[in-house]
């Protein structure tokens, strides 16, 4: 096991309290079933698995009360929190690295333990415990395993597109024992696991972005030498993004690409090919990359981690973008009032329904009914951005909560679209002119 200290910039006030009542809300209160849109038969599950780590100060005694298994699932949350060194302990969530395998779109990507459902499983939590079983090595039907409830599940779809991939269903659980769990990490699913304080997700100073490369992703591009056009005039597509800080990492020892790849003996021909057939993702997927959270698994834990003090996320969270400046720069005059727009909704707490959507997926329509959550029954499609729970002054529902980041991105990735058109027509017309004046000064130096 490796060990690394968490964020010293990071409050030291305990966060068990909130997340006590978080789970119980949770528990009580679960999400609606999402069904599979037509022509979308797949359903994947993941698992948010979370812990307490004892500290120093307050270590568990041998004594330490174990939530009674045949009690009900809030008398072991209540018990469980109850305890010294749990309310003074820090909470953590565990996460995997993916190992690298050619072809794969989340290959090297940290994410929750998870994959799809199977034909034997008997529902989507029990894909989701199958799943961290075959993964991971770790049990999460045992004695010491709560399982609270789900969160929001959500279409995953083709990037900037409308054709749905699968159902998404997230579901939290928790582990009730103060030590560590022994885990058995599959070579070729999972390179790493890491267990990483909740706290640390929540800080500002952790937040980055990570480049993405949109033109795999798009539409055919027309091959290689196409592709690395598009890319060298937009550049990479930016994403929020996480920093992570384990406190605690295993790695699998025969996992392929641990180190970063060897370049030094690379022609400049096969860099180049290197290059454009892959993003900055794929080019180092070893240790040396750091850990990032984004995409489909950070939508996820934006659900979670908003309901958590300080409820920030919205505040930290930015649209995304691209790195070529004049096309960052139209992006974000056509998008100014859209966006100084959506805001001032958000700040205002008006009720969105529960559907959001970023650059790497989009929600697809799914028929709206109403729920006990005081607005409607929807897909949550999202990858990279949350759907998290904004807590605004008025207009809430039931449970004390609006969804926030669907307002904030409604109508920008048309406006992102428009964009793209005018900046391919802006770069055409600059180098046609430039070519023209290029080949009227050949002309009078012959």
């Amino acid at each position: 096991m490796e060990s690394s200290s968490s964020p010293s910039s990071l409050d030291s006030e305990p966060l068990t309290q909130p997340l006590h009542d978080v789970l119980s809300n949770l528990h009580q209160r679960p999400y609606p079933h999402v069904p599979n849109p037509p022509n979308c038969k797949k359903r994947a599950s993941v698992a948010l698995i979370l812990r307490v780590r004892p500290t120093y100060e307050h270590w568990p005694e041998s004594s330490s009360q174990v939530p009674d298994s045949s009690a009900t699932v809030q008398q072991r949350l209540d018990t469980f929190f109850a305890q010294s060194w749990v309310h003074n302990g820090q909470a953590e969530a565990l996460f995997i690295k993916r190992a690298s395998r050619v072809g794969d779109r989340w290959t090297g990507h940290v994410a929750l333990p998870g994959g799809k459902r199977d034909p034997e499983d008997s529902d989507d939590r029990a894909a989701a415990i199958r799943e961290a079983s075959e993964e991971i090595g770790l049990d999460l039907t045992t004695e010491d395993c709560v399982y609270v409830g789900n969160l929001p599940e959500r279409v995953v779809t083709t990037s900037l597109g409308t054709i749905p991939l699968m159902v998404l269903c997230p579901y939290v659980f928790l582990l009730t024992c103060s030590d560590s769990p022994t885990l058995k990490l599959q070579p070729t699913e999972v390179a790493s696991t890491h267990w990483v304080p909740l706290k640390a997700l929540l800080s500002s100073s952790l937040r980055t972005v990570e480049h993405v490369d949109m033109t795999q992703r798009l539409a055919n591009m027309g091959g290689l030498m196409a592709r690395i056009a598009s890319r060298s005039l937009m550049g990479y597509m930016q994403f929020p993004a996480i920093r992570l800080a384990p406190t605690e990492s295993l790695q699998s020892n025969t996992t392929p690409g641990l180190t970063p790849r060897d370049v030094q003996n690379q022609s400049l021909f096969q860099r180049l090919m290197s290059w454009g057939r892959s993003n900055p993702a794929d080019q180092d997927i070893g240790t040396s990359r750091p850990l990032l959270l984004w995409g489909l698994t950070l939508g996820i834990m934006a659900d979670f981690l908003d309901l958590l003090p300080p409820h920030t996320a919205v505040k930290l969270w930015h649209y995304p973008n691209f790195t070529a400046p004049d096309l960052r720069l139209l992006i974000n005059i056509l998008t100014y009032r859209l966006r100084k727009r959506n805001r001032r909704l958000v700040e205002s707490g008006i009720r969105a329904n529960n559907t959001a959507a970023d650059g790497q997926t989009e929600a697809a329509p799914v028929t709206e009914t109403p729920n006990d959550r005081g607005g409607s029954e929807n897909n949550i499609g999202i990858e990279g951005l949350g759907v998290g729970q904004y807590y605004g002054p008025s207009d809430k529902g039931l449970n004390g909560s609006t969804y926030a980041l669907e307002i904030m991105l409604r109508g920008y990735y048309d406006r992102l679209r428009v964009a793209l058109y005018i900046f391919a027509a802006w770069r055409i017309a600059l180098g046609s002119t430039a070519a023209f004046y290029a080949w009227k000064f050949l002309r009078r130096v012959r």
